[in-house]
C-alpha cells in the first residue's frame, strides 16, 4: 500500500520527498449497538483493515485531498478553514471536517497540507470508513505539526467534526474504537465516562467473519438522528419519576417498573433495546474474559433480533443473513453490526466451516436479495499509527 500510495503522491505532486504514511484502523462492534449515544457499554474492536494515507505539508494555504479510491472525484482543495460541508466534497468533507474542527478547538495549521488516501474497508458498510478516515486525518495532522492529544481527545474531536461538520449526531463508538485499538483484543467501552478497557479476543477454533450485504447505507439520509431523538424523548419521560442520566443507568429491572410512564409503543421498543442490549453487552464482555465463546454467540441473535424489533434498523437483506447464518451449522452467532439500514454482519463460526458457509449463505443470500455478498476474516488490530 505505501509503494501504491507513494507513486499516487509523486504522480499528482511532482515528487514524494520528504512525504510520510499513516494509518488508521477500521473497527467492527461485537456487541453494543445503539447504545453509544445513550450511556451505554459497547464491546468493539479495531481491525487489521483500514484507511492509508501519503501526507506533506505544502507551504501554502491549501489543503489538497485526493482519493486513489474515488479518482473520478479528482483533486479536492479548500481553504484552510473550511466554513460549511460541501456536497461537491464528496467524501473529503471527513477530512475538511477534522480541519475545521480542529481549528475550533485552538489547533490551527499554520500551512497546508497535500494528502492522497486509501483503503481497504467497503464504504457504507458499517466499518467506520467514515470514522477511520476523520482518526487518520486528526493523528496525522498532529503528527505533522506538533499537536499533541490524547486518545480521549483524538476521538472526541473526531466525533465533534462528524457532528457538526458532516450533520450525522453519531456517538463516540466509532471514533473512540478506532483510536483505542489494541491487537487481538476487544475495547470494552464506557461510552458515559468515556473509559475502557480491554478483553482478550481468543476465539481458539472459532473465526470472527464480517459479511457485507452490499446493501449501501448513508447515515445522514436514514432514520439515525430519529433513533437519537425517540431516545431522548424516552428518557426525558422516564427522568420524570427517577434519577437517571441515561437510558443505559436503567437496569432490565429498573427499566420493568418505570416503563410505563413512557405512555408510547414506540419509545418502549427503543428504550428497552437500549437497555437490555447493554446488558448483553456486560454479560458478553464477562464471557470474553472467561473465554467463554460459546455463551458469547449466544447472546449475539438476541442482540439482532432487538435491533430488528425493538430498534427497527436491520433491514430485509440483514434480516436475511441472520437468519442464514444462525441456521449454519458451525455458526455460534450472528448479529448485525454498525448503524445499520445495509452494511455488515458479524458471524462467529468455526474455522473450518468458513467455506462451507460462504458457499451456502452467499448463494442462497443472493438468489434471495439480488444483491452478492462479501466475506472477511476479521482479525483485532492496533489502532492509528506512523507507518
Amino acid at each position: 500500500m505505501k509503494k501504491r500510495l507513494e507513486e499516487e503522491f509523486s504522480g499528482l505532486f511532482g515528487s514524494s520527498d520528504g512525504v510520510r504514511f499513516f494509518f488508521a484502523p477500521g473497527r467492527v462492534n461485537l456487541m453494543g449497538e445503539h447504545i453509544d449515544y445513550n450511556g451505554g457499554y459497547t464491546l468493539p474492536c479495531a481491525l487489521t483493515m483500514g484507511t492509508y494515507a501519503a501526507a506533506r505539508k505544502n507551504g501554502t494555504g491549501k489543503l489538497r485531498l485526493y482519493s486513489a479510491d474515488y479518482p473520478e472525484k479528482g483533486m479536492i482543495e479548500a481553504e484552510l478553514t473550511p466554513e460549511r460541508y460541501q456536497p461537491e466534497w464528496d467524501w473529503a468533507n471527513y477530512p475538511f471536517g477534522v480541519v475545521r474542527t480542529m481549528e475550533k478547538e485552538g489547533f490551527r495549521l499554520p500551512e497546508g497540507v497535500d494528502i492522497v488516501y486509501s483503503g481497504t474497508l467497503p464504504a457504507s458498510s458499517g466499518l467506520s470508513s467514515s470514522a477511520s478516515i476523520e482518526v487518520l486525518t486528526a493523528y496525522l495532522l498532529c503528527s505533522l505539526f506538533g499537536f499533541t492529544l490524547s486518545v480521549t481527545a483524538l476521538a472526541k474531536l473526531t466525533q465533534k467534526a462528524e457532528n457538526e461538520f458532516v450533520g450525522v449526531q453519531c456517538g463516540i463508538l466509532d471514533q473512540l474504537s478506532i483510536a483505542a485499538g489494541r491487537k487481538d483484543c476487544a475495547i470494552f467501552m464506557d461510552t458515559g465516562a468515556l473509559t475502557y478497557e480491554y478483553a482478550p479476543l481468543e476465539l481458539g477454533e472459532h473465526a470472527l467473519l464480517i459479511v457485507n450485504s452490499n446493501k449501501k447505507r448513508a447515515l445522514n439520509e436514514s432514520k439515525y438522528n430519529e433513533r437519537r431523538q425517540e431516545c431522548e424523548e424516552a428518557l426525558r419521560r422516564l427522568q420524570t419519576v427517577c434519577d437517571k442520566k441515561a437510558l443505559c443507568d436503567f437496569s432490565p429491572e429498573e427499566f420493568e417498573s418505570y416503563k410505563a410512564v413512557l405512555d408510547q409503543e414506540v419509545l418502549e421498543r427503543r428504550a428497552r433495546h437500549a437497555v437490555y442490549e447493554n446488558a448483553r453487552t456486560i454479560q458478553s464482555f464477562e464471557a470474553l474474559k472467561q473465554g467463554d465463546i460459546a455463551r458469547f454467540g449466544a447472546l449475539m441473535p438476541e442482540s439482532h433480533l432487538s435491533l430488528k424489533e425493538n430498534y427497527e434498523v436491520t433491514g430485509k437483506e440483514l434480516d436475511l443473513l441472520a437468519e442464514l447464518s444462525n441456521q449454519f451449522p458451525g455458526v455460534l452467532g450472528a448479529r448485525m453490526t454498525g448503524a445499520g439500514f445495509g452494511g455488515c454482519l458479524v458471524a462467529l463460526i468455526k474455522k473450518d466451516m468458513v467455506s462451507a458457509y460462504q458457499e451456502k449463505v452467499g448463494t442462497e443470500y443472493q438468489e434471495k436479495s439480488g444483491y452478492r455478498a462479501d466475506f472477511y476474516e476479521a482479525e483485532a488490530g492496533g489502532g492509528p499509527c506512523e507507518l
